[in-house]
Formats: C-alpha cells, sequence, structure tokens
C-alpha cells in the first residue's frame, strides 16, 4: 500500500484540529468561560451547596422540575418591567442578541441544544426572562434607592409584595450564590440600557464618561446592595462584574494583605496554625480588625487582628461556591480558599468558636458553637492551596511566635495547670507548701544564726582593769 493511502479517519480528523492548538487561539477560548458546572469530586461532599432551591438562573438548571414552579412568576416580572419600561419586547431581545455569543461563550460545556437553531432563540428567551426576573426582584426589595417604583405588583404577589420580600426572596438570594445559577451581568447591563433608553454601548471604548461605564454602577450598585448590607466596593469607576457570585466574592476582598516583616531565612516554613485556644494560651491575643475585608488578618506584636464574618445559613454555600469558583476559574486567586483554611485551623472545637466570639471576629447565628467549629471543619475537606498562599505571612509570623522558648513554656504551663479548676488548685497548692518550706527553712537558718552570734558573745571573757 503506497504511503499516505487509507489514512485512518481519527488521524485526519485530530490533524485538521492542529491549527485550534495554537496558544493564542486556546487562550482566547478559556477567557470567555466564568460560569461553570461544579465538578463531581467537589459537588458530592455537599451536593445540596450547589443546586439551587427555589430559582434556576442560567440554562444549567433551567426545566429542573423542582425548580419549574418559578416560571410563572418569571414571566408575571417580565410583564411588569416591560409596561414600566414602556418599550417593544423586540428592542431588548435584538440588544441581548447582540452579546448572545458573549453570553453563551460565559457558560463552560454548554450543549448544542441552546447554540442552534431553535436552541439559540429559546436561549435568548431564557436569558430575557431570567434577566428580566432578577432585575425586578432585587428593586422588589428597596434597597436600591434609585431604581424604578415596583409597587405595580398586587399587595398579595407571592414574590414581590412585602410577604415575598420577607419570606421568599432570601431563598432567592442564597440560590444567586450557586456557581451553576448565574447569569453573566453582562445581560443586566443590555438590558438597563435598554430600559433606561441609553445609547448601545461600545465595548472597545472604556473612557469614564462612557455609558458601559456608567450602566457598569448601576449594576454593581444593585447587585452589592441586594447581596450584602454593607457594600464595600467602589460603586463608581469599577468593571462590571462576571455575575453576582463573582462581584459579591470581589466585595469581600479589598484591600492588601500583611506584608512580611522577616528577611529570608529568618522564619522558618509555615505549618499547621495551632487552635484558637492554644494560641491564646501562648500568649497571642485576639483582635477584631477595623475591616471587613478577608485580607484585613495581621498579626503584629502577639495581636492577631480578624475582621468579623457573620455565620448564618448561607454561610456555608456562600464559602463553598466561591472556593469551587476559585478552583475552576484560572486567575482568579485563591483568597477565599486561604481566609477557609485559616480559619479551619484554628477552629478545632466549640471553646475555640467561643473565644473568637467572645472578641467580636465571630458573629454566630446559627445556634451552637459546636455547630460554627463543625461547618468550618466540614467544608475546608480536600482544600487544595497555592504553593505562596495568600495568608503564607501571617502563617509563617504566628508560628515563630509560638516557637520562642518563653511562648512554648507558657503554652505548656497554661495548658498542664490551667486547663481545670483541679489542676490549678494542686498548682496553688504546691506553690503554697513551697513558700512555706522556703520560709520555714529561712526562718531557722536566722534563728540559728542568731544563737550563734549570742553563744559567741557570751564566751568572750572581759578585759582586766
Amino acid at each position: 500500500m503506497a504511503a499516505g493511502a487509507g489514512r485512518r479517519a481519527w488521524v485526519v480528523d485530530v490533524e485538521k484540529t492542529l491549527v485550534d492548538a495554537d496558544a493564542s487561539v486556546e487562550v482566547s477560548r478559556w477567557q470567555r468561560h466564568s460560569i461553570y458546572r461544579v465538578p463531581a469530586c467537589i459537588k458530592d461532599l455537599r451536593p445540596k451547596a450547589y443546586k439551587p432551591q427555589v430559582v434556576s438562573l442560567g440554562p444549567f438548571h433551567h426545566g429542573d422540575p423542582e425548580l419549574v414552579s418559578m416560571e410563572e412568576h418569571k414571566c408575571r416580572a417580565l410583564r411588569h418591567l416591560l409596561r414600566r419600561a414602556k418599550k417593544p419586547l423586540e428592542e431588548f431581545a435584538a440588544a441581548v442578541e447582540e452579546v448572545a455569543d458573549e453570553l453563551a461563550s460565559a457558560y463552560l460545556d454548554l450543549g448544542a441544544e441552546w447554540r442552534e437553531g431553535e436552541g439559540r432563540e429559546r436561549f435568548l428567551e431564557m436569558m430575557i426572562v431570567d434577566g428580566c426576573f432578577l432585575l425586578e426582584v432585587m428593586r422588589a426589595t428597596g434597597l436600591d434607592r434609585t431604581a424604578k417604583n415596583t409597587g405595580d405588583y398586587a399587595p398579595n404577589d407571592p414574590i414581590f409584595s412585602h410577604h415575598g420580600v420577607l419570606y421568599m426572596v432570601p431563598y432567592i438570594r442564597r440560590d444567586m450564590l450557586m456557581l451553576e445559577n448565574q447569569l453573566p451581568l453582562l445581560l443586566l447591563e443590555r438590558l438597563v440600557a435598554v430600559e433606561t433608553s441609553k445609547p448601545p454601548v461600545n465595548f472597545t471604548a472604556f473612557c469614564d464618561h462612557s455609558p458601559l461605564l456608567q450602566n457598569n454602577d448601576v449594576i454593581n450598585r444593585m447587585i452589592l446592595r441586594f447581596m450584602s448590607t454593607s457594600p464595600r466596593l467602589p460603586l463608581s469607576g469599577a468593571s462590571l462584574g462576571l455575575h453576582a457570585l463573582d462581584l459579591h466574592r470581589r466585595n469581600m476582598l479589598y484591600g492588601h494583605y500583611q506584608p512580611p516583616h522577616w528577611r529570608s531565612g529568618d522564619v522558618p516554613e509555615a505549618d499547621i496554625i495551632r487552635s484558637a485556644v492554644e494560641l491564646y494560651e501562648a500568649g497571642i491575643r485576639f483582635k477584631k480588625s477595623h475591616s471587613e475585608s478577608l485580607h484585613d488578618i495581621r498579626f503584629r506584636h502577639g495581636v492577631l487582628s480578624m475582621p468579623a464574618v457573620t455565620v448564618d445559613d448561607s454561610t456555608e454555600y456562600m464559602f463553598l461556591n466561591m472556593m469551587a469558583f476559585e478552583r475552576l476559574h484560572v486567575g482568579a486567586g485563591n483568597d477565599v480558599t486561604a481566609y477557609v483554611f485559616f480559619m479551619d485551623n484554628i477552629i478545632d472545637s466549640a471553646k475555640d468558636v467561643a473565644l473568637l466570639s467572645s472578641k467580636g471576629i465571630i458573629q454566630n447565628a446559627v445556634g451552637s458553637d459546636k455547630a460554627v467549629a463543625k461547618l468550618f471543619n466540614s467544608i475546608s475537606k480536600d482544600v487544595v492551596l497555592e504553593d505562596d498562599s495568600a495568608l503564607d505571612a501571617v502563617h509563617r509570623e504566628v508560628n515563630a511566635y509560638c516557637r520562642k522558648p518563653w511562648n512554648m513554656w507558657r503554652a505548656n504551663l497554661v495548658h498542664t495547670y490551667f486547663r481545670s479548676p483541679w489542676a490549678f488548685m494542686s498548682l496553688a497548692a504546691a506553690i503554697f507548701l513551697l513558700v512555706m518550706t522556703i520560709m520555714q527553712t529561712v526562718y531557722t537558718v536566722l534563728s540559728y544564726y542568731q544563737q550563734s552570734n549570742g553563744n559567741d558573745n557570751s564566751s568572750v571573757a572581759p578585759a582586766p582593769m
């Protein structure tokens, strides 16, 4: 057979794709993704933490049987927004269609049923319906003073009334923390641009007064005020977040980490940090940081300052999905993962939680201290840290402080004799007996010395006249 004749079909197919293996092409491809399906190796540990419970946002959970009941409320929200905006639906559809490829590319491994033929139209419809629903839900809370009035809903509306905001919106807010349940904020920017009659956005223009930045401000402000009662990111001129989870994560990470205060080789390698109670026994004091940024963890002069964190029913979902995002989105960093790993190290039991709560660092809204300890110990399973962890400087300096001879001796003393009242009483009794023995010995020596001096003086004869 002649060379090259009868070539295998799979060989030909692979050779055709060689041009797509160019590095620049691959970089461009992966940069478009920001919303991911959580792999089974991560999801199996906590399946419920990654699955929406009330509403589907985006294609990954669209049509789930337990979430279908919310579709009726989505359509009602769309009708209310259209009537209030006094704009035809076609204008919204045209604006979203201009960025349809960018929206679809945000979802990694989006199926062909959403990309081709009628599937593309179904994708546009879903994006518009879900996006308008999300805008209406955030506005219904009244947290954004710049939002349009949404008082045109019935007073007994199950979602958009005061009753719905009180009882249903918290579950919707929690579903917005799920990595698989995200909408690109580019979608909301397009919908708001049409609603407010702003001109089409030029994506290559990023001047200070461009419509894009103005719309970015509106979307960022709306998301942050809905997701957090204390938005800390700058609300003017900030870049548009990838999605609600990304923006909420960025809002928790601002400022800079503590710079290292050692020269190379002065401080040993970072090791597993001790629990909060053990650190306290070694002489380390805890203090609440001035800010709530997860970057604001610092150790100076025996004081470990940490940001206050509220632990409630959504904390587990929030941290797990942020950690999954950091693991799957290249370039996101590992700041939240490093924080969770740090908290897992210093929290071993309910006593550690009680100590941190007494300093205002943990605000417990879930019940017992034991439940908080279990939460941090469980969500850090299979955590993968980068070689140069974000909290590496703090780890090193805390461990170096604990390894000083005086602090090690102090920690051993406290751990051995001050953990229980009986041990303390035994130590106090031993010290009392030691002091009494020393005093008795001193008294005996002094008595003997005085008696000896008296005998010496009496033995000396008087001089003759």
